[in-house]
């Protein structure tokens, strides 16, 4: 196999494999290597949580999504999970659980994303980075779940954290 380095951007490098299939022809494939992410899950009490409208360039749409962000060399996913929280919402948490690990696109990309569910939340003030244009807002849990059944929240993560969640506090 081989394995050629074709873009290395702020926080993604993207290779162009070639493998050998088993009738001896050439596989090629592209994949994306990611560092990971932590998302969390903000519930501001048993009833709401905080969501983010999230205006995302590469669609060209403003989606519903959880607060989530990309692990810096080195960070543990728990540390990212309290940096996250506190930029994208403000709130700090004083109850964390981590619900799952999931690979969200195992086909061309590598990131895997660390889910906790942080709880007993403090407001504070949003320290979101240059190009973070997110806004937060509490949703009443029956809404966001209702929302992911009905397809308007469509971010992956965001799915797998209220379903899961939904599944779990029962």
């Amino acid at each position: 196999m081989t394995r050629t380095l074709v873009h290395r951007g702020r926080k993604i490098e993207v290779y162009h494999h070639v493998d050998v299939g088993r009738d001896g022809r050439p596989i090629e494939r592209d994949a994306v290597m990611h560092p990971g992410a932590a998302a969390i899950l903000p519930m501001v009490d048993a009833g709401h949580v905080c969501l983010l409208r999230n205006p995302r360039f590469i669609l060209g749409e403003t989606l519903w999504e959880i607060p989530a962000g990309t692990l810096e060399p080195g960070e543990a996913p728990e540390a990212a999970a309290v940096r996250e929280l506190a930029e994208e919402t403000g709130y700090q948490a004083k109850r964390w659980r981590k619900l799952a690990a999931f690979f969200p696109s195992p086909g061309v990309l590598s990131e895997r994303t660390h889910l906790f569910l942080a709880e007993d939340l403090t407001p504070g003030a949003m320290r979101p980075e240059d190009d973070e244009t997110m806004e937060p807002q509490v949703v009443a849990w029956e809404q966001a779940t209702a929302w992911a059944l009905d397809g308007t929240i469509r971010d992956a993560k965001t799915l797998v954290a209220l379903l899961l969640w939904d599944r779990l506090r029962r």
